[in-house]
């Protein structure tokens, strides 16, 4: 099985040109390993990657984007079997994992919501997108200097607060502030809980 991102820039014409250096920039810093991604369309993009990364990978980019004032994202996170794992394009791919995020990025205008996931699990569906809800409570009020100590908390994930504090150039306490008001805590007790259901269904 793998995990399928599919997600779009959110009003990209009322944008600086920034948002595509600031994308691709989110993009290119993912793993390389089991990972690939393509922007299409102007303003779309899919990711391929591991179904236990998704949920860390999707709330990166989001973090990406809204440290870009003004920019947002939506995206559909499908998991599924895939038919050919080994074609040069993401876009190219075909399976259960490609259809169900489409069928879910279709999904998410209707809906109001910037995250969903599709599996084929109807109660994985409706357990994690209840979560996805409530996150995205959080999520979608992200000021850019919040969403900027994610993305760089993300970035250098087994260190210190400390140490992110010099990297960014801000203070411990301003760091730690950040982070509470982003509700990073509750975003990485629901990404493990992601892991945990995918291991327990799948």
């Amino acid at each position: 099985m793998i995990a399928v991102i599919t997600g779009d820039i959110i009003n990209s014409r009322e944008l600086p040109l920034l948002w595509m250096a600031t994308l691709k920039e989110a993009l290119s810093a993912l793993p390389k390993k089991n990972t690939k991604w393509e922007i299409f369309r102007g303003d779309s993009f899919q990711i391929a990657l591991p179904p236990t990364e998704a949920f860390l990978t999707a709330l990166y980019v989001k973090a990406c984007m809204r440290a870009l004032k003004g920019a947002d994202v939506r995206m559909s996170i499908g998991i599924g079997s895939v038919l050919d794992d080994h074609v040069a394009k993401v876009t190219e791919a075909n399976g259960e994992a490609y259809i169900n995020s489409g069928e879910g990025f279709d999904a998410l205008k209707s809906s109001k919501v910037n995250l969903t996931v599709k599996t084929p699990s109807a109660q994985f569906d409706e357990d994690m997108n209840l979560y996805f809800k409530l996150a995205l409570i959080a999520m979608d009020s992200w000021s850019p200097i919040a969403a900027q100590v994610v993305k760089q908390t993300i970035e250098n994930f087994n260190e210190k607060q400390d140490k992110i504090a010099k990297i960014s150039g801000r203070s411990q306490s301003s760091i730690s502030e950040a982070l509470k008001r982003a509700h990073f805590s509750e975003m990485m007790e629901l990404e493990n809980k992601f892991r945990t259901l995918l291991a327990a269904t799948f």
